[in-house]
């Protein structure tokens, strides 16, 4: 008996119904080439110096920023950013990338910020040729690349929040994994826990306003600037 041939399921590419999700995951893919890997945002010197040794501080180190800086910060800005792309208002861009850069404390935090927006930049250019027009802009900060992509890809903001919340707390379990050493079950665990506060850290940054935007870790900022002159590292931040 002829098995029947499977009907092929014709899609258009240009159609962006039901992406969204599949265009996220990339976006928040460890394989994404932006070098999110080799940074560790002051984690390599916490370790050195005490302040980091087991997944429970790990844990509280994540978990403060993730009430602070990602609340207060990271989000709102890249709430506005995608507000900006959708209403093609080049003002605003420039105004949230300065603040954004303003807001890294340290050398090297802004180091980050410029190279891994360039390398986001050099990926969407290939991924959606329309960022070709907004080089000046993307090739400042991360979040001005992320913002554009989920925007351009039809990437709701709770969704586009969470996806970067997530990222931000992966690719620094990760780095934490190797510098502590941790055992990579504890640091799933990490993942676990924190996760569970995603939803919550989303709501909430939505919930900001204009004059509340604005964050600072003393300890990042301290933990950054030590790492610039820290003898022996495995991470760029």
């Amino acid at each position: 008996m002829m098995v029947p041939a499977m009907r092929r399921v014709s899609m258009r590419i240009s159609d962006q119904a039901g992406l969204a999700l599949p265009r996220l995951m990339q976006l928040i893919s460890p394989s994404l080439p932006i070098g999110g890997y080799t940074y560790s945002q002051g984690i390599e010197w916490a370790v050195e110096t005490g302040w980091i040794n087991t997944d429970q501080q790990l844990r509280q180190w994540l978990g403060g920023l993730m009430q602070t800086n990602l609340v207060y910060l990271e989000l709102p800005i890249l709430k506005r950013m995608i507000e900006a792309w959708a209403n093609d208002d080049r003002d605003r861009l420039d105004e949230y990338n300065a603040f954004l850069i303003a807001s890294r404390e340290t050398l090297e935090l802004r180091l980050e910020e410029s190279n891994r927006a360039r390398a986001f930049c050099e990926l969407l250019k290939s991924l959606e040729p329309a960022a070709l027009e907004f080089q000046p802009v993307l090739r400042r900060t991360q979040s001005a690349c992320f913002s554009f992509a989920c925007e351009r890809w039809r990437i709701e903001f709770e969704e586009a929040a969470s996806g970067y919340l997530w990222s931000w707390l992966e690719n620094l379990v990760m780095s934490a994994i190797k510098i502590i050493p941790l055992g990579q079950t504890a640091g799933q665990q990490v993942i676990f826990d924190l996760g569970a506060m995603i939803p919550a850290t989303v709501a909430a940054a939505r919930a900001i306003g204009d004059a509340e935007i604005g964050a600072s870790s003393m300890a990042l900022a301290i933990a950054s600037t030590r790492h610039e002159t820290q003898y022996t590292r495995l991470f760029r931040s």
